[in-house]
């Protein structure tokens, strides 16, 4: 059973450029994820591994870049279901984009009813995380 997850819109104060080399390559996306939430970070430029508490450990790699647009991400190795992340931006004005955060998993009920919140919770953490992040 599909279910969508999508952050608020953000707010980014950067050129849409900056964002998306960052967001493209999973080594420089550790500096974005904070770790109280995201935890034994390991990654290549196409592919990352890493706890998250409550819901266990997640692989996930890059399968769609569309250059200053999207970032698309699936699932990788084993995990207890199958997901889709992609992360939307667009530039409004020089140094300021706007960026949005959507997850698409394929859970079942009672495991939604035991990871449905948490997984919001990551998809906005990490559309914060992108947002409030120091590009500089």
């Amino acid at each position: 059973m599909d279910t969508k997850y999508e952050s608020a819109i953000k707010a980014v104060n950067n050129n849409v450029g900056i964002i998306y080399s960052k967001l493209s390559d999973f080594q420089n996306l550790s500096a974005i994820m904070p770790p109280d939430n995201v935890q034994n970070w390991e990654a290549t430029t196409d592919t990352c591994r890493f706890t998250i508490p409550q819901i266990g450990e997640i692989g996930l790699k890059i399968v769609d870049r569309q250059e200053n647009s999207c970032v698309k991400y699936t699932a990788d190795g084993q995990t207890r279901f199958n997901f889709n992340i992609w992360v939307q931006m667009k530039e409004v004005e020089p140094y300021s984009s706007r960026i949005k955060v959507t997850m698409k998993a394929d859970i079942n009920p009672m495991l939604k009813m035991m990871v449905g919140s948490h997984l919001q919770k990551f998809v906005d953490m990490l559309a914060t995380a992108i947002s409030t992040h120091n590009y500089n």
